[in-house]
């Protein structure tokens, strides 16, 4: 349905996340996957999904000037927001283990931005999802780090790894937003093109 829409643009996911990548795909939708390296840094000043609105609007800006008539990019960006703080990807085993033990026991937001752009229009919205984690045992911290390595996510977890399955009590909110990005929101976004 989507896809008959669509079949006029070349649709491009900037992003490597293969959560994102199965989401879209999840659409049928034909797209391509390209990346452009950018340094994810913010203004201080930005809060809860001004971050993330910025963050997916920055992504696009490699693209800008090369973007086709009939491109169609997609950027996105996602943080856990907890204690009026952003947390993004845990650059080694400490930090993810901090990350981790933070959440432990408390409820904290997942935010979630995407960027549309094209030669002619840009877009971007958010969604947000309200997570509830168990106190989580250090051991169980220490072996979900080693065992699945958690570096490429925002707060050191993936909803849908086992961290998720045996921690998380409860969501309020989009599901597909925590794994990747907001498919509900996207799919009602792009359907208006």
């Amino acid at each position: 349905m989507l896809s008959a829409k669509l079949h006029k643009y070349n649709v491009i996911l900037a992003s490597k996340s293969p959560r994102r990548q199965t989401l879209l795909k999840s659409l049928d939708i034909s797209f391509t996957v390209d990346t452009k390296e950018v340094e994810e840094l913010y203004p201080d000043k930005l809060k809860h999904s001004e971050i993330t609105d910025y963050l997916a609007d920055l992504k696009a800006i490699p693209f800008k000037k090369e973007l086709k008539s009939n491109d169609l990019l997609i950027t996105s960006d996602t943080i856990v927001w907890i204690d009026n703080k952003a947390l993004g990807k845990p650059k080694n085993y400490e930090e993810a283990y901090q990350m981790l033990k933070k959440l432990s026991g408390t409820t904290h937001e997942v935010i979630t931005s995407i960027c549309i752009t094209s030669s002619f229009f840009q877009h971007t919205l958010n969604d947000t999802t309200i997570v509830h984690f168990r106190k989580l045992l250090d051991e169980e911290i220490d072996y979900y780090i080693q065992t699945y390595k958690p570096f490429d996510k925002a707060g050191a977890y993936g909803i849908q790894e086992w961290i998720g399955k045996i921690g998380i009590t409860k969501i309020e909110g989009s599901y597909f937003n925590v794994m990747g990005f907001p498919v509900h929101k996207l799919y009602k976004e792009l359907s208006k093109l």
